[in-house]
């Protein structure tokens, strides 16, 4: 269902991670509460991505054949996905400017619809919807809420944390944490004991673990076990090149594609447990850092980029409980300027770049003008002050340029 892309693929490799690389200061603490997360929202469990949990829930839920989903017409393709896979049908609903739910397209859909199931709720780039209205809407219509927190790992709204106003709830590790898989069912209102996971095996549990590591090398960080490690890990590598000449592509894949940024779903990993290293990692990285760390340097981004001609940031403020995945970015010249940075090797991506065939403007215009007009920057708490500079740097030189004006 892939679109092509619209500008070329073959980009240098990014300068700066996009997501989070593990380093020494990854298990750095800070005093205090720890920032609110899904984790405290019910009971948990740990899978591989975010589209295998959005799987499960459903699952759970009871949705099949015959049945349908209400959708954002804001999404990426390993959202909807799995509501394929279950053999529902996505119903997609429109959402306004700022993200939000538009409440009265929602009940019109619904009204419309008998075998509706359930309704998926974004938290788009960390910024809650309005969970309580959600709630409400669902109760009345004896439909099941599906969070969607694949943005809002962190956060909460209106004293509790954002994951338990669902019937199910799901996030993506991966998005917060310097680890290769991850993600998570969580469900404050049922048990998952009908969830049963098991081990994907030895060699699973090694790729995530040398991945995690070889990419915080290749970011510059952990530098005195690169030196350690660099005859065996080109021992690894030399060993890895022959088993995957071997392999020839057949056989199971050793992690999901979800970890190589693919947007498919693969039901093989319905069944399958996080890694050991990965759940180590949610309980090792201090959500107080991660948390205060990512409003901070969310803050430098929005004070550096906001006042730039032809941009804006998409949210006016950044208000208490919020704990950004990203920064967006609205621009009146997305495609010129995304093309200049990702060749710059500036960390920059395009959430709901491809929409699903025939979510078009008919279906919401908000929708097609946030996959167009919206780029996102890092704002993690494994980002440098000085790569933030440099990023902000490349970023004014880019808008300026394109506007004309010094570069």
């Amino acid at each position: 269902m892939q679109s092509p892309p619209l500008v070329p693929a073959d980009y240098p490799r990014s300068r700066l991670p996009v997501a989070p690389a593990l380093s020494l200061a990854s298990f750095l603490r800070m005093g205090g509460p720890a920032a609110p997360s899904i984790l405290d929202a019910g009971e948990v469990r740990f899978v591989t991505s975010g589209r295998v949990a959005i799987a499960l829930a459903l699952k759970q839920m009871g949705v099949g054949p015959g049945d349908a989903v209400l959708v954002p017409s804001y999404h990426c393709a390993s959202m909807i996905e799995p509501v394929i896979w279950a053999g529902a049908t996505p119903l997609f609903y429109r959402i306004r400017p700022d993200t939000t739910v538009d409440l009265d397209d929602l009940a019109a859909k619904a009204s419309g619809t008998g075998n509706l199931k359930a309704l998926m709720a974004t938290n788009y780039y960390g910024f809650h919807q309005p969970l309580p209205a959600l709630r409400a809407f669902c109760d009345e219509r004896g439909i099941q809420l599906l969070e969607d927190c694949a943005h809002s790992f962190l956060g909460q709204h209106a004293g509790r944390p954002l994951g338990s106003w669902g019937d199910y709830a799901i996030a993506s590790s991966m998005k917060f944490f310097p680890v290769y898989e991850g993600g998570c069912l969580v469900s404050a209102r049922h048990r998952l004991d009908g969830v049963a996971l098991q081990s994907a095996g030895a060699g699973f549990e090694a790729k995530v673990l040398l991945n995690s590591i070889e990419n915080g090398f290749a970011y510059g960080r952990l530098p005195l076990l690169r030196a350690l490690m660099k005859l065996p890990m080109a021992a690894k590598n030399a060993l890895w090149g022959l088993i995957k000449a071997r392999r020839h592509g057949q056989g199971p894949a050793l992690a999901p594609g979800s970890s190589d940024g693919g947007f498919g779903f693969d039901p093989a990993w319905l069944t399958k447990r996080s890694s050991l290293y990965s759940r180590s990692m949610l309980r090792l990285v201090s959500r107080r850092r991660m948390g205060e760390l990512r409003r901070r340097n969310y803050r430098r981004l929005y004070d550096a980029l906001s006042a730039l001609p032809g941009c804006r940031p998409l949210f006016a403020t950044l208000p208490d409980g919020v704990y950004p995945w990203v920064f967006p970015l609205l621009c009146d010249e997305p495609e010129a300027l995304f093309r200049q940075l990702k060749g710059g090797g500036v960390p920059v991506i395009r959430f709901g770049e491809y929409l699903w065939p025939g979510v078009d403007a008919s279906v919401c215009e908000n929708s097609v003008d946030l996959s167009r007009r919206v780029l996102q920057f890092p704002c993690h708490q494994e980002l440098r002050d000085d790569e933030i500079e440099w990023m902000i740097g490349q970023v004014r030189s880019a808008v300026k340029g394109e506007q004309g004006g010094p570069q």
